[in-house]
């Protein structure tokens, strides 16, 4: 019977972790710094990188390869939205001037903000991407657990 504790499900840790690109372009590390101290279960990781850590033991190493439906789900034709000029004015600030490519932030109904990436932009409005800018990529996610208190 090993004493070594694990993860679970509220367990607070010390780690490093790395997200990257299926093409191994670093996403976020914590490798090449100071390793991250987080508590599961208050949304510091995504829930989905949390379930690749339940049952791992201090000590572990692992790298874990995510499908894109195990990570930020599949790229959603019906959230590539065109805006109108009047909705883009409102929710930005004068003078802000727009690239292909920028991430823009709106105000949503009820006081929420969400972002879309500009795809197009023209004198009536423009079209915005509202996907996770990672949906539909596969991702890999490697850590290594310092220490579980």
């Amino acid at each position: 019977m090993s004493n070594t504790p694990v993860v679970t499900e509220s367990a607070y840790l010390t780690l490093h972790y790395r997200l990257a690109a299926h093409d191994g372009a670093d996403i976020v590390s914590t490798f090449n710094d100071n390793p991250a101290t987080l508590q599961l279960g208050t949304g510091q990781l995504a829930p989905f990188l949390e379930a690749c850590l339940i049952g791992l033991p201090e000590g572990a190493h692992q790298t874990f390869e995510l499908q894109p439906e195990q990570g930020f789900g599949a790229r959603n034709p019906e959230l590539i939205q065109r805006v109108s000029k009047a909705t883009l004015d409102e929710n930005s600030f004068s003078g802000d001037g727009y690239a292909i490519g920028d991430l823009v932030e709106f105000n949503a109904p009820g006081g929420g903000r969400f972002a879309g990436v500009l795809r197009s932009i023209d004198d009536k409005g423009a079209v915005f991407d509202f996907n996770h800018p990672l949906a539909g990529q596969p991702l890999r996610f490697e850590v290594k657990i310092i220490g579980i208190l």
